[in-house]
């Protein structure tokens, strides 16, 4: 898969997830509250890696393999382009507001890919990731005994997948959805979205956080799609509840 080891501080995040599920684990409501924050911050944080990983190997696949050189396959967050954007806002704005937005981003070589539906694929593979870890999560949470605050953290944290995966594949420049159908647009289409690409994501995350009547469809698709791979939405929202402890 690749040369280089898997970066310390992917393990680092994988620890601080594991150290919140077993605060969460515990029958302390204190511990219970502080163990979700850090096992879904931790988990999320996790999941932007797996995302950015998913987009780098399906292009090694595709034939860009400069994505080893740029060490895309060590899993290390700050690979990925600016850590402020790729790791500290989208982990503020799901404490914030509980919406999980897209993290950082892998600087594809699109000409060196063989073909228009590679592109498309390694587009796809990063909500992909998300959505497997979500389902992963779920059968988890489905199948295996567990304390309360660990179900719920984990069960809010497959919901966040799920919502990732739905917003990931909005047809929107600068998300992943509309760098799957980028390839097959005509150039005039391509050069507007080259242009608010930049700022497109933010202003939308904006008006999902400010007009809800916005963001409530997408936020029922994502709450079907979550109960079609067996989602405990109880469990979910009481996790929600805990994760938002300031509210």
């Amino acid at each position: 898969m690749t040369r280089r080891a898997v970066s310390p501080i992917f393990l680092a995040l994988i620890a601080v997830t594991a150290l919140g599920g077993a605060l969460a684990s515990l029958d302390a409501s204190v511990a219970i509250t502080a163990g979700i924050v850090l096992l879904v911050l931790g988990g999320w944080a996790v999941s932007l890696c797996l995302h950015e990983f998913g987009h780098a190997y399906a292009a090694l696949r595709g034939g860009d393999h400069s994505v080893r050189a740029k060490g895309y396959l060590t899993l290390d967050i700050r690979r990925y382009t600016d850590p402020v954007l790729s790791f500290v806002l989208p982990l503020l704005l799901l404490l914030i507001g509980g919406i999980p937005l897209p993290g950082g981003a892998v600087w594809i070589n699109h000409h060196a890919l063989r073909s228009r539906a590679w592109q498309t694929t390694v587009s796809l593979a990063g909500p992909a990731a998300n959505l497997a870890l979500g389902i992963l999560l779920t059968i988890a949470v489905s199948t295996l005994s567990m304390p309360n605050g660990l179900e719920w953290g984990l069960a809010w944290l497959a919901l966040v997948q799920v919502l990732a995966f739905v917003l990931n594949i909005l047809p929107v420049p600068g998300l992943d959805g509309f760098g799957a159908i980028e390839p097959y647009l005509p150039y005039e289409a391509r050069r507007i979205a080259n242009i608010v690409r930049p700022w497109a994501p933010l202003a939308l995350f904006a008006i999902l956080i400010s007009v809800p009547a916005l963001a409530r469809p997408l936020f029922d698709l994502s709450y079907e799609l979550f109960t079609a791979i067996g989602g405990d939405r109880s469990a979910a929202a009481n996790g929600l509840d805990e994760f938002l402890f300031w509210r």
